[in-house]
């Protein structure tokens, strides 16, 4: 006989056993309609024991089920018989799902409306109970047979799964219960579910922080929280011009040194007001360096001080390097580059022309883009227009 014979078969003989007790409720009710209240008890003692009787049946019917499911199973090798008894198990577990909904339908009908809550809620909080001790039972049995590493992934769906049921049932819950009340509380309550969710939002994030943390190297994390700080490749440079200037100018002669991240890492430095025109000179003139181009030169006012930076670059050295220079801002006055590099000439003149700063022994500084008469530096932060509808 094939499954489907059996299942068929199956489905018949509930059918008949379903229709049989429906119409042995109805014709004992109708009975009992017609008696009188002693006749009456002596048809529910009878009906008590049909229903008994109708229960042994059933038992005996089940243990012929089962007898005949052994007989069979005897005969199939291990993997039909697994099958089988999968198969069976969700049959039994789906009657006695169908069982248990019929009860509670039939005791439902008799209470009262408070208790058919009360018995609701019992039910569904067993069905719940039921189906995770199922699914307990079903994710051990898969993770007997997985590796570790599989183990832990169904673990961790496992309690994803969980974590999703329960908020689902949280929500229902929580719509249940504002259905009840009036729309103040109401809003009160959305507004406690909604602090409640940033609540857990947050701790999430926070543990998803903290496990990404404890799960960086050392090296991730030094990378991560200073990546400038790298050494960079013009780092020998620097040193190797600093070194340079600190044994031909002197040891006070810059203020800093530093590799500029925010400007191609180029070499810079911060010369001594003093020192300024020593460093330039050294820096054009040595043999080694031979900072030979100048490529740029303005200023800046930063209201606390102004500032000079120069750009320069070495041809020999296929290197750049910035000299910087800060100044006092009542009276910002430097030594001019002009008879270093002449493409100082015009920069320096546009830092007079709207900084103010002076640079002495410059050939010839004069305003390119002001007049002479004209009043204030635009270029500084206090700058106010002497005639404010120019």
């Amino acid at each position: 006989m094939s499954e489907k014979e059996d299942l068929a078969k199956q489905k018949a003989e509930a059918a008949a056993k379903a229709k049989a007790v429906a119409l042995a409720r109805k014709q004992a009710k109708a009975e009992a309609a017609e008696k009188p209240e002693g006749e009456m008890d002596i048809a529910k003692q009878k009906a008590a024991a049909a229903a008994k009787a109708k229960a042994a049946a059933k038992a005996k019917a089940a243990a012929l089920a089962k007898k005949q499911a052994k007989a069979e199973t005897a005969e199939k090798p291990e993997g039909e018989m697994d099958i089988a008894k999968q198969k069976a198990a969700a049959a039994a577990k789906a009657k006695a799902a169908a069982l248990a909904q019929k009860k509670a339908k039939a005791e439902a009908a008799e209470k009262p409306e408070g208790e058919m809550d009360i018995a609701k809620q019992k039910v569904a909080a067993a069905a719940k109970a039921k189906a995770a001790a199922l699914a307990r039972k079903q994710a051990k049995a898969e993770t007997a047979e997985k590796p570790e590493g599989e183990m832990e992934i169904a673990k961790q769906k496992a309690a994803a799964a969980a974590k999703a049921k329960a908020a689902v049932l949280a929500r229902k819950q929580a719509k249940a219960e504002t259905a009840e009340k009036p729309e103040g509380e109401m809003d009160a309550a959305k507004q406690k579910t909604a602090a409640a969710a940033k609540a857990k939002a947050a701790a999430a994030a926070k543990a998803k922080a903290a496990a990404a943390a404890k799960n960086r190297t050392p090296v991730q994390e030094s990378e991560e929280a200073d990546t400038p700080r790298k050494i960079s490749p013009n780092q020998s440079k620097l040193d190797q011009i600093v070194s340079a200037i600190e044994s031909h100018v002197g040891q006070g002669a810059l203020l800093e040194n530093y590799i500029n991240r925010l400007s191609k890492d180029v070499p810079t430095l911060v010369a001594n007001p003093d020192t300024y025109f020593s460093i330039a000179k050294y820096l054009r003139y040595d043999e080694q360096l031979d900072f030979s181009y100048l490529s740029e030169l303005h200023g800046t006012d930063f209201e606390s001080h102004m500032e000079i930076y120069v750009h320069l670059h070495s041809f020999k050295m296929n290197q750049s390097v910035a000299l910087k220079v800060k100044l006092d801002r009542d009276t910002p006055v430097i030594p001019s580059l002009v008879p270093l590099w002449s493409g100082a000439n015009w920069p320096e003149c546009e830092a007079y022309d709207l900084l103010g700063i002076n640079f002495y022994e410059h050939p010839d500084l004069k305003r390119i883009l002001l007049g002479e008469d004209w009043k204030g530096y635009p270029l500084r932060k206090d700058y106010e227009p002497y005639d404010v509808e120019v």
